[in-house]
């Protein structure tokens, strides 16, 4: 399937036209703050709900960056468009239900392990390889290996939560559950308080899971899905980390599911537009509130404007404390939590050489494994080293698969690295076995092509129970609350669902319940529809 690219930048362009015409007063106007999962979902479900109930909307998506997606991207080793690997966020599940269902809607192919890449997955402490196995190995096989490592009790333990959990965080998406007008409320309701006020190492000694196969196996997954220990994780996102089963990527790339939903939901896309400031003014024609978006085009920093429409709703979709919004009296109405992010180095190299055994204390014939996740030492704190990596020194090194060089026409090795700091020409030489100079690509050089990211990530998940609702003022949503609670692409898309509901809900007068400073209180608007 082509994709159209042709966004305009620095500009409003029109996606679509299946709202009204924002001449006509009974049209409600919503203003969605970023294009990544949550905005993408919030658009494409607005206008199906919207329909459903019979209200006309038009909707405004307004992106800071020439791109929909926000952590889903994907690089092009080389700069070669045809050859396209996942830089941001990797991988769904199959229970993962509005990714898995919008690829399969949109008609977008499901990607597979290039056959040319090393299946093996070995997990590091630093000292040695704890734990090894094949990918591509039967399943009893795989089952077998990790019953003669760690026995058979840890391994059920664990699936079985893992199971207990996620099947409690799926009643999200029925009807009895959704939409929720409080997070905090429905992860009580749903019983699930108790694992996210609790680290994972805790969640997991309560429930008599062998110490080995948590520091082993269920770390190495918490370090690299949320560059975290089990001491410094709740206990639902370990369990999320062990979800696993079913990992699908979309070929080309899985920022192509939020795209469509932009398209399909045909709303009008500012790209390159950032949003500084938001206001809340009086409608000269009906008296109604409504609100101002104050806009910059690029990065001139005197380019500021107001958008020429004013909103009815404003969804904030993307996390508050990095956006640098200003917002006028009485825009929020509860105020909204900062909460500390893991900053994540991601790079992406490409090499005609696979890792070096003697890095990893293998002898020189070994065969380092394709992918190498990492946990604690035995000599390890959770604290040890920055962000708690530890002895490894990184949290996870893969090989993604292989790519072409245009001067050489040779296949080379492309290899992605997760760590708390950047990586240094040093490491590199070491993990390589060969020198890698200072600019750390050149003709002497063992990597051909090299791109480092940093990425606001996901949020330290720690232990707590409360959680940001998503509604925080009069028409104003939040999506960002769930990040906290569990931070994925389709968490985030769910959150962008749910508002979307409670958007329709409110414009049709439903009442809603909304929580500030800890006493409920409720308000019910009258919106013509």
């Amino acid at each position: 399937m082509r994709l159209n690219h042709a966004f305009g930048t620095a500009a409003v362009a029109l996606l679509g036209s299946g709202f009204a015409q924002a001449s006509d007063e009974s049209v409600r106007q919503v203003a969605i703050v970023g294009a990544g999962a949550a905005g993408s979902s919030a658009a494409y479900f607005l206008r199906q709900f919207a329909a459903e109930a019979g209200v006309h909307v038009n909707v405004t998506v307004f992106e800071k960056t020439d791109r929909i997606g926000g952590r889903t991207l994907t690089t092009n080793p080389f700069n070669d468009p045809t050859q396209r690997f996942e830089q941001g966020a990797s991988i769904f599940v199959k229970v993962n239900h509005i990714l898995y269902n919008a690829m399969t809607e949109f008609g977008l192919s499901p990607s597979y392990r290039d056959a040319d890449v090393d299946s093996v997955m070995g997990i590091w402490d630093g000292d040695r390889f704890v734990f090894t196995i094949d990918q591509n190995a039967p399943s009893w096989w795989k089952i077998l290996k990790v019953i003669r490592k760690y026995g058979i009790s840890g391994p059920r333990k664990v699936q079985h939560l893992t199971a207990t959990t996620v099947a409690k965080f799926l009643r999200l998406y029925e009807p009895q559950f959704f939409p929720f007008e409080s997070l905090t409320q429905r992860a009580e309701d749903l019983g699930l308080l108790e694992v996210t006020g609790v680290t994972g190492e805790q969640y997991l000694e309560a429930n008599d899971v062998d110490a080995r196969y948590a520091r082993g196996l269920v770390q190495a997954s918490t370090r690299v899905n949320y560059a975290s220990n089990l001491a410094q994780i709740h206990g639902l996102d370990t369990m999320v980390s062990m979800a696993a089963d079913g990992a699908l990527a979309v070929e080309g790339g899985n920022w192509q599911i939020f795209h469509e939903m932009i398209q399909r939901s045909g709303a009008v896309v500012a790209l390159n537009t950032t949003v500084i400031g938001i206001d809340k003014v009086s409608d000269s024609t009906t008296s109604q509130q409504r609100y101002a978006v104050q806009t910059r085009s690029g990065s001139a920093l005197d380019s500021s404007t107001t958008h020429p429409v004013t909103f009815d709703h404003v969804v904030l979709a993307n996390p508050f404390q990095f956006s640098g919004i200003s917002v006028g009296e009485g825009v929020l109405e509860t105020a909204i939590d900062e909460i500390p992010y893991v900053q994540l180095h991601v790079t992406i190299f490409t090499s005609p050489y696979r890792l070096s055994p003697e890095f990893f204390g293998l002898p020189t014939s070994a065969k380092v494994p394709g992918m190498v996740l990492t946990t604690l030492a035995q000599s390890d704190t959770p604290s040890s080293g920055v962000g708690g990596v530890g002895k490894a020194g990184f949290l996870s090194v893969s090989m993604l698969g292989q790519a072409t060089n245009p001067q050489t026409k040779r296949r080379e090795y492309v290899y992605k690295i997760f760590s708390p700091e950047a990586v240094t020409p040093e490491f590199l030489s070491r993990l390589l076995g060969r020198s890698v100079p200072s600019g750390f690509t050149g003709s002497d050089s063992p990597i051909s092509w090299y791109l480092p990211h940093v990425f606001n990530s996901y949020p330290r998940a720690l232990p707590r129970v409360t959680f940001q609702d998503p509604v925080v003022g009069a028409g104003v949503y939040y999506t960002s609350g769930m990040e906290s609670f569990i931070s994925t692409m389709e968490t985030n898309a769910l959150m962008g669902k749910n508002v979307a509901r409670l958007v329709v809900d409110d414009m049709q007068g439903a009442t809603v319940a909304k929580s500030k400073n800890g006493l409920a209180w409720e308000e019910k608007q009258s919106i013509l529809v």
